[in-house]
């Protein structure tokens, strides 16, 4: 399916070795693309645009240091960034949360094919954050989802206090400037952004923010207010 050699190649561009892993990133794409005839997954079915928007992109927030521990993929979907972050860190303790069956069911499967262990949590993160995986993460993740100050509050309510929550943008600038307050209320303090170049040269930014104090019980509050008033 992929071009292995030339993942391979993309990966040293970005000081990534992906040799160990290119075998099962094509058994990935390949299962991927099967999958979404009968499931929408993915709107990117094409080999080069699954290798750097999916799987690259990926892999640039698995290779900061900070992503160790325990890691939620918060509105995982297809499992980017999750799942190619548990093939490239093994030691990672991922957690798969998605609220929708039939990609549940997919991740499932995937993660089999591919001989992963994962936690797979058919949730909303604002609903998964009352029960038991609040405050339980070293890192949450999400890729696209929501702007900044909604994504801030399904996300850091998941992280334990010393933790790390990363959003994964392909724009943030209005976003970051307007989410000052979320996170300080959320228990959050702005950490660093660090801004790639995906080989199509695409931007992306991954928005580093630091679990500082617990978030007050107020929050996360029900999906309908998250969206609809944001925190300021």
């Amino acid at each position: 399916m992929i071009d292995q050699k030339r993942l391979i190649e993309r990966g040293e561009s970005y000081g990534l070795d992906l040799a160990p892993i290119a075998k099962k990133l094509d058994i990935y794409a390949d299962f991927l693309v099967e999958y979404n005839q009968k499931v929408n997954l993915t709107a990117i079915t094409d080999p080069e645009g699954i290798e750097n928007k999916h799987f690259i992109d990926s892999l640039l927030l698995a290779a900061l240091p900070e992503v160790k521990g325990r890691l939620v993929d918060v509105g995982t979907g297809a499992g980017f960034p999750g799942v190619v972050a548990k093939l490239y860190k093994p030691e990672l303790e991922l957690t798969l949360m998605e609220p929708t069956g039939k990609r549940v069911d997919f991740l499932k499967y995937l993660c089999e094919k591919l001989d992963i262990k994962a936690e797979f949590a058919k949730e909303r993160a604002e609903e998964a954050a009352r029960k038991k995986w609040r405050e339980q993460f070293d890192v949450a993740t999400a890729r696209g989802v929501a702007a900044l100050p909604v994504l801030s509050e399904y996300c850091l309510p998941l992280v334990k206090v010393g933790g790390v929550f990363i959003a994964m943008k392909s724009d943030d600038t209005a976003e970051l400037a307007a989410s000052g307050g979320a996170l300080s209320k959320l228990g959050g303090e702005f950490l660093r952004r660090e801004e790639k170049k995906l080989p199509d040269g695409a931007q992306r930014s991954l928005i580093l923010v630091k679990k500082i104090s617990q978030t007050s019980t107020v929050y996360p509050r029900n999906g309908g207010k998250i969206a609809k008033a944001p925190l300021k």
